[in-house]
């Protein structure tokens, strides 16, 4: 009889402990550490094209981080058409005069989002930035408005220079502390400091910009 009473007592102190250490909440899971520094391309869809570019970045506490990027896209008026030359069966643009490329780098800044509740897989951000930009034009036609091929044109470039900035949100994804892949959609404003340029005939442009969508990829060290 006193054994079944003992094994009683044990079996209930053992249930009783094993219960107590079941209720406990499990601790946190900590934070991945992610280097500081991070550098990369970035693959840039504007209304105007497809563009690419370059960032850095370094990581100034927690939840803020330091950006720079340079890229280099082109801009178009959204009046701009292109046709087919039915005979030739090349591309031209009605009433181009220039091509006018757009070359922005800024210095801004990256605010980290929810971090203590959602996991590292996404890490969603707010993002703002300011700095010069050059306006680069380059002649579609030439003297006898035949259409100059494009890698040509850059011979006669011509550069305007610009202060613009923009807003933004995007995420980082993943768990992998060497490699960074993010995505990003920007509203860049660019002032030009002149008169403007032409990219169609008679149309002077001075103010650049519109949507960016930005997929960076780099390295973490």
């Amino acid at each position: 009889m006193k054994t079944l009473s003992l094994l009683a007592i044990l079996l209930i102190t053992t249930i009783n402990v094993n219960a107590q250490e079941i209720g406990k909440i499990a601790p946190a899971k900590p934070l991945i550490q992610f280097p500081s520094n991070s550098i990369g391309v970035d693959l840039v869809f504007t209304e105007g094209g497809v563009g690419f570019g370059s960032f850095y970045r370094r990581s100034i506490s927690e939840d803020i981080t330091f950006v720079t990027t340079f890229s280099l896209s082109e801009a178009k008026e959204p009046s701009e058409f292109t046709r087919i030359d039915p005979y030739t069966l090349q591309t031209f643009t009605v009433g181009k005069k220039n091509r006018v490329f757009l070359i922005p780098l800024t210095f801004g800044l990256q605010h980290r989002l929810f971090k203590n509740t959602l996991y590292e897989t996404l890490r969603p951000f707010l993002e703002a930035g300011i700095g010069p930009s050059i306006v680069l034009t380059t002649p579609y036609l030439d003297d006898q408005l035949n259409q100059v091929e494009f890698f040509k044109s850059f011979g006669k470039a011509h550069a305007n220079y610009a202060l613009g900035g923009y807003i933004g949100f995007g995420a980082n994804f993943g768990i992998d502390t060497s490699r960074l892949i993010g995505l990003n959609i920007r509203y860049y404003y660019v002032q030009l400091f002149n008169d403007g340029v032409e990219s169609l005939f008679g149309t002077s442009i001075k103010n650049f910009g519109g949507i960016y969508i930005t997929l960076s990829l780099g390295k973490m060290f």
